[in-house]
């Protein structure tokens, strides 16, 4: 190798390092694109039409219910009961929608108010009693599945009505419809975070919530509604579960709590509050979704996939970690 192209070599790598330094989303921003380049080599099937729309699908169930988490992470805050209350809205709209009756989109909007309520009342219950919230999430998790077998007597509701399935099975040019959904939160609560003086608030409380309370910042109002946001996007990602299946279940939602969890974590929001954006969410639910996929195609053993899934995302996490202290030096 001559002296020109090492010289070459050299100033791309400065430039790359650069730009990591920079920029608080590079690191795990360059993570997706080589996971999704080597995803292209590892099976031909992985760039058809058909295994790209069953991907960014899944990645919408997951993208959906993460950026409710990772608003929650900014503040400093976690609910792991997300999933029961995805699963418990999805039913509440399909008893109402199927057992009573209901105009279908009246029991969608039910059922999307139903996630908010479950949402604020965790809030409520963590910032009245000064709860810790990783133990009252848990007992409400619990106690949202139990309610959920008492109104479905463990039995799966079926015979949603097709004028709102299509919500879940649907496609808009080709893009899944619950894909265009995410696409609709993400802008949302992108502008919601970074744009509006409530972002601002959850960013200082998540900071310091005593220097917030010091200023004037409403903490317990900012934190309760944060909650139901949370609480709004998890029934919503039931619901859409439920649509794209054509029934409720009770075991809806039950496999989401880590990846809501571990998709804003490996795009960058900190556990501690105050650091990360809802974009990083979004970057760290897509590397899940790639991974899930081409363990997939790859025939990787069932008892394999979760140990894979595991170390894919340590290897992230230590990927972006290392982009952070570039940033710091």
């Amino acid at each position: 190798m001559n002296k020109n192209t090492l010289d070459t070599y050299k100033a791309i790598f400065k430039k790359f390092v650069d730009w990591i330094r920079g920029n608080q989303l590079a690191g795990v921003t360059a993570a997706l694109v080589l996971i999704f380049i080597v995803s292209c080599f590892i099976s031909e099937n992985f760039l058809t039409v058909y295994n790209l729309q069953i991907m960014v699908r899944s990645l919408a169930f997951v993208g959906i219910i993460a950026i409710g988490q990772g608003l929650l992470l900014l503040l400093g805050d976690i609910d792991l009961s997300v999933g029961a209350i995805a699963g418990l809205c999805g039913v509440i709209t399909g008893k109402f929608a199927v057992t009573f009756g209901v105009n279908p989109i009246l029991s969608i909007l039910i059922g999307l108010l139903a996630g908010i309520a479950l949402g604020m009342f965790n809030g409520l219950l963590i910032t009245s009693f000064n709860l810790n919230a990783i133990v009252l999430t848990i007992g409400m998790q619990t106690a949202y599945k139990g309610l959920n077998q008492v109104i479905t007597k463990g039995r799966t509701i079926t015979g949603f009505p097709k004028s709102i399935t299509i919500i879940g099975e649907g496609s808009i040019f080709q893009i899944p419809t619950p894909t265009v959904v995410l696409l609709i939160v993400f802008i949302l609560m992108y502008f919601l975070t970074r744009k509006t003086f409530y972002g601002r608030n959850v960013y200082a409380i998540g900071n310091s919530i005593e220097t917030a309370k010091m200023v004037g910042i409403k903490t317990k109002k900012v934190r309760i509604i944060s909650y139901g946001i949370c609480g709004f996007l998890a029934g919503l990602t039931g619901i859409l579960m439920s649509l794209r299946l054509a029934s409720a279940q009770s075991s809806i939602g039950e496999i989401w709590v880590l990846p809501s969890i571990a998709a804003p974590v490996i795009g960058g929001i900190a556990t501690t509050g105050g650091i990360g954006s809802i974009t990083g969410a979004l970057i760290g639910g897509s590397i899940m979704g790639i991974v899930s996929n081409i363990i997939v195609l790859g025939g990787v053993n069932l008892y394999w996939q979760q140990v894979l899934n595991g170390l894919i995302v340590v290897l992230a996490i230590i990927f972006d970690s290392f982009s952070r202290k570039l940033r710091t030096h």
